[in-house]
């Protein structure tokens, strides 16, 4: 199988900038984050009405463990220097915007987790959309992770 060409000068570059590393091996497998992403978004549903807060940081948690799954497969993983925004990038260079929803989650999940002053807070329903964003990437990923080659 030859490796995915969409994106594949963005990644080359985020390679080459450090912010992607390959990987080999049993790394070189999306399946088990796929598993932890499933866990993590229903986790994030149980918690939802009495701490959206949470729920919403556990939502995009699973989305990123999602994403991170199809780089894995790739035999790519972020590096600390590329840290969430990388994974981001690479969605958007490979994927398109099937995977919209995960730079907003991105965004929103820095609001909520360095908040800029009282009241950043996230309501039932604002965390429950996320939820919803974060099954919907999940479901993607997992269609999406056995058509994918080694980069």
């Amino acid at each position: 199988m030859s490796r995915w060409s969409r994106g594949e000068p963005e990644i080359e570059a985020l390679i080459a900038a450090k912010q992607l590393q390959r990987v080999a091996g049993g790394r070189a497998n999306g399946e088990h984050l796929l598993e932890k992403a499933a866990r993590t978004v229903a986790t994030a549903g149980e918690i939802v009405r009495d701490d959206p807060d949470s729920a919403y940081v556990l939502a995009y948690d699973a989305a990123r463990y999602s994403a991170t799954a199809l780089l894995a497969q790739q035999g790519l993983r972020p590096t600390t220097s590329g840290g969430h925004y990388v994974v981001e990038v690479a969605l958007r260079a490979q994927f398109g915007d099937g995977f919209r929803a995960f730079g907003a989650m991105r965004r929103r999940r820095n609001e909520l987790e360095y908040p800029s002053g009282p009241g950043e807070i996230t309501s039932p329903g604002e965390a429950a959309r996320a939820i919803t964003d974060a099954e919907d990437i999940l479901r993607a990923a997992q269609q999406l992770i056995a058509t994918l080659p080694i980069f």
